[in-house]
């Protein structure tokens, strides 16, 4: 049965912090994963003001359904499309979505009916990039990339290409992979995980 209500809740990210002089100021950042909460009512028997234009099927075919979602560890799309009494449309709710929980309650005054309750969370696709580098000195030219020792001859600055990583720079030109936090902070990078290809790296 349709839920007779829903609770959809954008989150928050943004920060605020205090300035030298006592004054407040918030730092924007991108909206949190929304979540999305509500309780509905299954029947375990057919009631003569719901519509079953796929056949009535019992409690347990909708708890089995759900289960799936949540043991499966799969995405899938949540759409609520909103109409008024005279059927035009007013909006739509379309997320692609994750279970995150869900409470089964059963109630003498519910009969055999139950009521689950159901908490899901906004999903958004991710990935890792992938960067290769051409390191270059002046004077010399490209630099091979095959060597793991440093030397003195190590070029000072690299190039960014795909494939490559701050780790394995910082492990096959500094001989410590472990530098890479060091490197990251002396050219003023935030997460040495994330570099991009075209950058600029000094070693030294």
């Amino acid at each position: 049965m349709t839920p007779s209500s829903l609770s959809i809740k954008i989150k928050n990210q943004n920060k605020t912090i205090t300035l030298i002089n006592d004054g407040e100021v918030n730092i924007l950042k991108t909206p949190g994963l929304t979540e999305v909460s509500f309780d509905v009512l299954i029947p375990q028997v057919q009631y003569p003001f719901a519509v079953y234009p796929n056949g009535w099927k019992n409690a347990k075919y909708y708890l089995d359904a759900i289960e799936k979602l949540k043991t499966e560890k799969k995405t899938f799309q949540f759409v609520v499309s909103r109409t008024s009494p005279s059927g035009s449309v007013l909006f739509d709710t379309n997320l692609s979505v994750s279970l995150e929980d869900y409470t089964i309650e059963e109630e003498a005054e519910n009969g055999m009916d139950l009521t689950l309750s159901v908490k899901l969370k906004q999903y958004r696709s991710y990935g890792t990039k992938t960067v290769q580098i051409t390191i270059k000195q002046p004077g010399i030219g490209t630099q091979s990339t095959s060597s793991s020792r440093p030397s003195k001859s190590s070029p000072t600055v690299y190039t960014v290409k795909k494939g490559d990583c701050l780790w394995n720079i910082c492990k096959k030109y500094l001989g410590d992979p472990t530098k890479c936090w060091e490197i990251a902070r002396i050219n003023n990078i935030k997460n040495p995980n994330l570099i991009y290809v075209g950058q600029k790296i000094r070693l030294g």
